[in-house]
């Protein structure tokens, strides 16, 4: 009965499914709680062919999750998060919303890297994947050291999901001495990583990060552990979960962690 403590629904730009059929999809799968964590993207840059906004109103929002919660009360635990679209220039802008509204949890992610997102092609235009990969890694680098007011840093290599070979010749030895920095970075700020399960719906047949990424951090000293599958739909709640007990064991961590009104609570993993 584990917690699922990221995913998506009509608050955010990518997902057209309600609040409701979400948690119904995790009551029907057996979990103890989850968290909505909706795209909060400032400044994401527009594209006309394909117009979206990654932008919700906060009150509207915090009303919605405080009908949710007492809607399902004695059902399944619903917490309120949110997931921060990262980019140096914004972080006076995500200060301001933190302290204007309440999260139980905070997520900081790179979906824009300068400008463009890795989701679509163009990112990758005119250099080698290598390339284009380094310049992600060293972007979440740039993001932190701007701002550090969240709790995990989400799918740290969500880049491999959309390149032109994904992770075919992706490994973490291949950007050790950047990733490395964002581990230990992340560890002495007292901050966490997630285990983001989407990857195998993505087929990389890994989560994001991968298990190598997963196993370093742990051998750094990392202990902040967040379990998320990244759905936008209700299918996909708790997608792969059943790998979990023995994926965590294998890189090294007895607990995960939920996090409730910003505060880290340990879980066992079995």
């Amino acid at each position: 009965m584990y917690w699922d403590t990221h995913m998506h629904c009509s608050f955010s730009g990518d997902s057209k499914s309600s609040p409701d059929s979400m948690i119904q999809s995790a009551v029907s799968k057996g979990l103890y709680g989850i968290c909505f964590t909706d795209h909060m993207d400032y400044d994401y840059p527009a594209r006309p062919q394909e117009p979206v906004t990654f932008e919700f109103e906060p009150a509207c929002y915090e009303r919605a999750m405080l009908a949710l919660q007492e809607s399902y009360a004695g059902r399944i635990r619903i917490l309120r998060g949110i997931e921060l679209g990262l980019q140096p220039h914004l972080a006076q802008r995500h200060t301001e919303l933190l302290e204007a509204y309440s999260y139980d949890f905070v997520i900081a992610s790179s979906h824009v890297v300068h400008g463009k997102d890795p989701y679509y092609a163009d990112y990758y235009e005119g250099r080698s994947e290598d390339a284009a990969y380094l310049e992600y890694f060293e972007s979440i680098l740039e993001n932190i050291c701007a701002f550090h007011d969240f709790d995990v840093y989400g799918h740290i290599d969500y880049v491999v999901r959309y390149g032109p070979d994904k992770n075919k010749y992706y490994s973490y030895e291949k950007y050790s001495d950047v990733i490395d920095e964002i581990l230990k970075k992340l560890i002495s700020l007292g901050k966490g990583i997630e285990l983001n399960t989407a990857g195998f719906k993505y087929g990389l047949g890994h989560p994001n990060p991968c298990e190598e990424i997963l196993k370093r951090y742990r051998g750094l000293g990392g202990e902040i552990l967040t379990i998320g599958a990244d759905a936008h739909e209700p299918q996909h709640v708790a997608y792969a979960f059943d790998t979990l007990p023995q994926l965590l064991c294998a890189c090294g961590f007895s607990h995960y962690t939920v996090f409730e009104n910003r505060r880290p609570q340990f879980l066992p993993v079995s």
